[in-house]
């Protein structure tokens, strides 16, 4: 063979002449003749082998060029026989390598057959995924595929040979071809061939799929092959930038193919030159659209992910990066850091540098903490939170993360405050220091392990030796000090100076018995520094003692021979010695040895660790809960995933039992009515999980377990929390749990005492009974006779609070709970269980229990609910009280007169107080049977009628013959709905008679009580005690619920009590009942709403707060007609309480929901509000008008409200009057339309404009006018804002035009009698029948105009307290207001029902 294949760079060379033995491929064969061509090359590689492809490079060459012409099938076979004659080689090729006897023409025969066959596969591969790439994106589009006989089974088929392709082409590259070439040198056209193959085939769009995994590995390993025998390292790295800045779904891809070519192919400098040329690249680069940035981002998280360990060298290069505007880098580089503290900088084993680059590398996520970007701050959350749950965070920066962390709960992206709640319960779930996080537990345990470390401290602080000093150091100081002293004193004195001298050393110095003492005394002088008194001693110690060796030395008694004397004593005859600056040492103790030594110093390094720990715990405790009280209010947010977050949270720190955690889990029991099943699913779950699923060894420990959670949560609960904590209970009893059985038996041990409980589980475990009940009426209608002995029995007035929470219990049995539609379940009256009530309810008439009001209100609820006759045994409770009453009354008067006759003058105060104690608790019971009585009638006696008539309806119908059915059955169906129409009728007049005539007759004990309450009501001065008072208030508003004629007899004396009454509670209460009599009697109470409009300006707040609330409930269910008084409720919404203005801020939410409702109402809010008699500040005003006015969206309302408001400047007197209507034209949502209807109404306010008030307002609204306004309508505004700075400057005389001048002095006739709404101009090619119709703004003109003070005459009502006359404290006739327009109610039915 004597020619070489050189590789072409394009297909078209090789039919060009070439070089010197150059391939060149001779004929082209045409598409028809492909099939036989083929089958000549496939007998050919049967009979010769894989080097038959010399011969038949022309065959396989012509199918490439007739590519877009020839069916699938000749592809396909090309195809096939390529990959055979690659294998072949691939078979062929081991053995002649390594033979030793290869020839030069066999090696090039060889060589040229390996480079045809991979040039034709690779070459074939590339066009067969182009046209599989064109067929799915047909496929995509939804254009019917031209389905050939073979065409459309083509692109399925190559998903099947294309692995075929690659795993011939990695057998053949595994074997060292590289021999075949001249010098081992591999031609690069020839390792482009097979690399460009590879990359088109990875620029697949399924490429990233699973179903493809199998070809991507294939792919990578090829790529593999060739960056570690052909020197492709280069290439690869530059080709995936290029794939990654065009493709982004490869970046998984990539980011494997490089961890595998770096870790299984040696080729690690790969990955420093990808992430050098991505850290490369400039931010303004990144920022634009194409740039690949999302890519890269994504491909170094992957990387990381892989193989946090290679990018380590790297990372100077990246870190750049988090100064760069792109956050989607800012994030990779973030997780880069994640896994890197993860993976490979964690653990103790660190050396110095990797502890300081694990610092730097912390440093650097914390302050990614506060990046501008909120998808930032979410990733490095979400980081830390990997961090944290792998343990790798030091323990160093916990506090300082966890603070951080709870700063994050302030942010205002609802995903970063999502991230920080699963931080932070990552951070209790996996903390260091303890399964129970409690400050307060903590607290003791720190203060006795620091005080025991304080004394350890003090312990070893002792066994210090002291510190000595030489006496030579010593000298040496004093010294010069001391020579002064000596020369002073040796200095020649008068007579009279040293008699004085020696009267003072006779005082101050004492004789010593011998030389020794006095030198010792000379120098302890010396040693506390009393110069003076050693040198004089010194110079006296020499005539007392001259023959002493101490003192031999002041013979002559000169400064120096005194020195060394001094020096002598001091130091002592050798300079070795030395002497103590304090005390003499401590003497060590005997016996004690270099390990007790140490000893000591381990435990105190052990003791301060754990007070160290300690500290650390209950920071971290700390800071847990300052994060609950944050995280509680969240609970109730509208994103449903923070809501979400924050369940978790909060069962998370419950099971650490962390501080206040029950606080979070009881806020969100509500949540289980939320209407987000979502939501409401998450707080099931978590209870059940906190509640409902116990761990013990037993079913019976489990049950305990179960009990004692459930308890902890129903003390001190209040109403709405047991009410919510019933609907999961109920759920966890209805659902057939194993458990069912043994808590509920474990619920009656408790209450019956039978394990010693406190009063507050007893009471928890019958509401829990209670819970129970109403998924399985037989747990307490079983035991029925317990509960009444146990809890109503003969201790009953010991403890009312379990009495009434037993009869909440035993309500849930009764068919008010549950729909029943069978027969009344109802027990008769002489049962065991109303026996107890009875009993219990007439003796704590005349007891002075607290708790026995909440009781009673119960007890009668369940007589009325479960007794036959009720009525009759309600009527034996209040003839039973009013005598045990009277007989207490009794005896104490008899009390009261037998001690009047011993102690004259004396009075008894305590006896007039417990009766009017019980008289108030006598009126209540009253008042409540009334209301029950009333209820009575129209739920359950009217329900069982129409019960009875339906029964009895059924039997008449079935009794019928069916011939007659047949025949008339439309007829008789008509006839039996108007029956039963009528019937409900009657059975309604009915009810209503009875409550009219019967209730109050004479011969019902209800009326006997009537009087006594209107007497107590309209005599406050007598009968002033507040319980008494507020008693008989609720009383009365019972009885005026018995009928209209009741109502309307005591109506004023009502009305008087709600703004006479001087106690907050009592008007607070009477606020509840009016709400109650409106929605039962709305035409007697409609007059006097107005009186109940003026308590939302009472001066206590619970007042304010409990008409707003009444108010809300009863404008919202249309019960009261919305007027102009509720500018009232407008002024709610600046109240200096919270509660009481975001309960006005609802109400105004709600109304706004109704069509045009605030709309209707602001011209009467502003009328009123703007009042000069209110005295509203300016600022006020500003705040509630800009709330109401938030609600006005729709441009119509606007378009009318800025002529209504415009119109209202005319009938305005004051100047505050016009600066409230500028600011609330400011406050509008202006658009073209307004400014059109600010022009036309420009005489209106155009004199008004020189007050600054009016003129900056009206100012402000051209500029909102100006933003995003087209070049037309900012010419408008500007044109508008400069008249209305020039009549501001100048004055409106100044500027007007002789045109307008002429027209004002036209329209002046009209303006001088009445200011009247010019009509607008758009208005006169209007047709005749729609010119009498009257403007919008003339019809509002009227209710705008600001209401005149009405001069009315109010008799003064004072009460009375000594005069028999009661009727002197009601309202009388004349202040009655009248029924003006009556309102249609429901029937009673109706009511009731709803």
């Amino acid at each position: 063979m004597s020619w070489d294949f050189c590789v072409p760079v394009c297909l078209g060379d090789l039919v060009k002449t070439g070089g010197i033995n150059q391939y060149v491929v001779q004929d082209v064969v045409p598409p028809k003749q492909l099939p036989s061509q083929l089958a000549r090359f496939k007998a050919a590689l049967r009979s010769q082998g894989p080097l038959c492809v010399t011969e038949h490079f022309d065959t396989g060459y012509s199918v490439l060029q007739h590519s877009n012409t020839v069916n699938f099938s000749v592809k396909e076979d090309a195809l096939e026989l390529l990959i055979q004659v690659v294998s072949g080689l691939s078979a062929s090729l081991p053995s002649l390598l390594i033979s030793t006897t290869f020839s030069a023409a066999e090696r090039k025969q060889q060589l040229n057959a390996v480079k045809m066959s991979v040039f034709l596969l690779c070459k074939l591969s590339e066009m067969l995924e182009s046209d599989s790439y064109k067929q799915a994106i047909v496929t995509a589009s939804g254009k019917p595929a031209k389905k050939a006989k073979a065409g459309g089974e083509g692109p399925l088929q190559w998903d099947v040979e294309r692995e075929k392709v690659l795993q011939a082409l990695i057998q053949l590259l595994q074997l060292d071809i590289r021999s075949l070439w001249s010098l081992s040198l591999v031609e690069e056209e020839f390792i482009s061939c097979m690399t460009c193959c590879c990359y088109k085939l990875l620029e697949s769009p399924t490429i990233s799929h699973v179903k493809s995994k199998p070809i991507r590995d294939s792919i990578i390993h090829l790529l593999g092959l060739l960056i570690k025998k052909y020197n492709h390292l280069l290439g690869a790295s530059v080709k995936v930038i290029q794939l990654l800045q065009h493709f982004e779904q490869l970046s998984s891809v990539c980011a494997q193919a490089v961890y595998v070519w770096s870790t299984e192919y040696g080729a690690r400098a790969i990955v420093g030159e990808v992430i050098r040329e991505i850290g490369q690249r400039s931010s303004e680069e990144l920022a634009r659209e194409g740039s690949g940035v999302k890519a890269f981002s994504t491909f170094l998280s992957e990387l990381s992910a892989l193989g946090p360990g290679l990018i380590i060298p790297n990372m100077s290069v990246l870190i750049t990066h988090l100064e760069g505007e792109s956050h989607s880098m800012r994030v990779a580089v973030c997780e880069v850091l994640g896994e890197i503290l993860v993976h490979v900088l964690c653990g103790d084993g660190l050396d110095e540098s990797g502890k300081a680059d694990r610092d730097r590398f912390f440093d650097t996520l914390q302050e990614h903490l506060h990046d501008v970007h909120s998808y930032v701050r979410t990733r490095v959350l979400q980081v830390y939170t990997r961090i944290v749950n792998s343990k790798a965070l030091p323990l160093c920066r916990y506090s300082e993360v966890m603070e951080l962390t709870v700063g994050r709960l302030m942010d205002k992206s609802k995903n970063v405050v999502k991230s920080a709640i699963q931080l932070l319960a990552a951070f209790i779930a996996h903390n260091p220091y303890s399964c129970k996080l409690s400050s307060a537990d903590l607290q003791k345990p720190l203060e006795k392990e620091t005080a025991k470390l304080r004394e350890m401290k003090a312990i070893l602080e002792g066994e210090k030796p002291v510190a000595v000093i030489k006496a030579s150091e010593l000298w040496a100081a004093m010294e010069p000090e001391l020579q002064l002293t000596a020369r002073a004193e040796l200095e020649p004195r008068s007579e009279g100076e040293m008699e004085q001298a020696e009267m003072r050393e006779e005082g101050e110095l004492e004789e010593a018995e011998d030389d020794r003492a006095t030198a010792v005394q000379i120098a302890q002088f010396l040693r506390v520094n009393k110069y003076r008194n050693a040198v004089r001693l010194c110079i006296r110690a020499h005539s007392r003692f001259p023959q002493s060796e101490l003192f031999s030395s002041l013979s002559t008694l000169t400064t120096e021979t005194l020195i060394e004397t001094l020096a002598l004593l001091f130091k002592g005859p050798e300079d070795s010695d030395e002497i103590s600056q304090d005390l003499p040492p401590m003497p060590q103790k005997e016996g004690e040895t270099e390990g007790e030594k140490d000893r000591e110093d381990t435990e105190m390094k052990k003791q301060e660790m754990l007070v160290q720990y300690l500290k650390d715990t209950e920071g971290f405790a700390l800071q847990v809960e300052r994060a609950i009280a944050v995280i509680n209010t969240m609970l109730y947010w509208k994103t449903t995933s923070v809501v979400q977050e924050a369940v978790q949270f909060c069962v998370t720190v419950c099971e650490f039992s962390v501080a206040n955690s029950l606080t979070g889990v009881r806020r969100m029991l509500p949540l289980v009515w939320s209407t987000d099943a979502t939501i409401k699913d998450a707080v099931v779950q978590a209870y059940r999980r906190l509640y409902l699923n116990p761990q013990g060894d037993s079913a019976r420990a489990k049950a305990h377990t179960l009990v004692d959670s459930l308890s902890e949560l129903i003390v001190d609960a209040s109403l709405g929390t047991v009410q919510c904590l019933e609907e999961i209970v109920q759920e966890f009893f209805a659902s057939g749990s194993t458990l069912q059985s043994t808590v509920v038996q474990v619920l009656w041990e408790r209450f019956t005492g039978k394990r010693e409980t406190s009063g507050l589980y007893k009471r928890a475990a019958v509401v829990l009974l209670g819970m129970a009940a109403r998924a399985k009426r037989e747990v307490v209608l079983s035991n029925l006779e317990t509960l009444c002995t146990v809890a109503l029995g003969e201790n009953v007035t010991e403890d009312f609070l379990l009495a009434r929470d037993s009869v909440i219990t035993i309500c849930h049995i009764t068919d008010h709970v549950r729909q029943s539609k069978g027969p009344p379940f109802r027990l008769n009256h002489d049962h065991q269980l109303f026996t107890c009530l009875t009993q219990a309810i007439t003796e704590g008439v005349v007891m002075e229990d607290p708790h026995w009001q909440s009781f009673m209100e119960q007890a009668v609820r369940l007589i009325y609910f479960l007794a036959e006759s009720p009525e009759k045994l309600c009527t034996q409770v209040l003839q039973r009280s009013a005598y045990l009453l009277q007989d207490q009354i009794t005896k104490g008067e008899e009390l009261h007169n037998n001690a009047s006759r011993m102690t004259e003058g004396s009075q008894d105060e305590q006896t007039e107080q417990v009766n009017c104690v019980c008289l108030a608790q006598l009126l209540s019971l009253c008042g409540y049977v009334a209301f029950w009585q009333v209820s009575h009638l129209e739920r359950s006696v009217s329900a069982e009628l129409r019960r009875r008539r339906g029964d009895r309806e059924e039997k008449e119908k079935s009794q019928s013959s069916k011939a007659k059915q047949t025949a008339n059955e439309s007829a008789v169906e008509e006839e039996l709905g108007l029956i039963g129409a009528t019937a409900d009728d009657t059975e309604a007049e009915l009810i209503r008679k009875i409550c009219e005539t019967e209730l109050l007759s004479e011969d019902n004990m209800l009326s006997a009580f009537l009087p006594l309450v209107v007497r107590v009501c309209g005599s406050p001065g007598r009968y002033s005690h507040p319980q008494l008072t507020t008693a008989a208030c609720l009383a009365l508003s019972q009885f005026m619920m018995i009928s209209p004629s009741t109502c309307e007899e005591h109506i004023r004396l009502l009305f008087t009590v709600l703004e006479r009454s001087p106690l907050p509670v009592v008007r607070a209460n009477t606020i509840i009942a009016i709400g109650d009599l409106l929605v039962r009697f709305p035409n007697i109470l409609e007059p006097w709403t107005q009186n109940l409009y003026a308590r939302l300006s009472d001066d206590v707040p619970s007042v304010r707060q409990t008409a707003v609330t009444v108010l809300t409930q009863l404008v919202l269910k249309d019960v009261l007609k919305v007027k102009g008084q509720v500018s009232e409720v407008a002024v709610l919404l600046i109240d200096p309480q919270p509660h009481i203005a975001s309960l006005a801020l609802n109400f105004f939410n709600e109304l706004a929901s109704k069509d045009n409702a605030i709309y209707n109402l602001l011209p009467d809010i502003i009328s009123r509000l703007s009042d000069p008699e209110r005295g509203m500040s300016a600022a006020d005003f500003n705040t509630i008008m800009k709330q109401l006015f938030s609600y006005i969206t729709k441009e119509r309302q606007t378009e009318s409200l800025v002529e209504k408001l415009c119109q209202r400047f005319r009938t305005a007197k004051t100047e505050r009057q016009w600066c409230d209507l500028a600011v609330s034209l400011s406050l509008l949502a202006m658009c073209e339309r307004c400014l059109k209807r600010l022009q036309e109404c420009w005489e209106c306010y155009s004199d008004k404009l020189t007050e600054p008030g009016v003129y900056q307002p009206l100012l402000s609204v051209t500029a909102k006018l100006r933003r995003g306004a087209k070049s037309q309508l900012k010419a408008q505004v500007d044109e508008f804002e400069k008249r209305l700075t020039a009549v501001h400057t100048r004055g409106l005389e100044n500027i007007e035009s002789p045109e307008m001048a002429e027209e004002q002095k036209e329209g002046g006739a009209s303006d001088n009698t009445v200011a009247r709404t010019p009509q607008a101009t758009r208005g006169r090619g209007r047709s005749k029948k729609s010119q009498h119709k009257p403007s919008v703004s003339s019809r509002a003109d009227d209710t705008f105009v600001t209401p005149q003070k009405k001069k009315s005459k109010k008799p003064v009502i004072t009460f009375s307290s000594d005069e028999e006359d009661e009727e002197d404290a009601v309202m009388t006739e004349s202040e009655t207001p009248k029924v003006t327009t009556p309102i249609a109610r429901a029937s009673r039915r109706t009511r009731i029902r709803h």
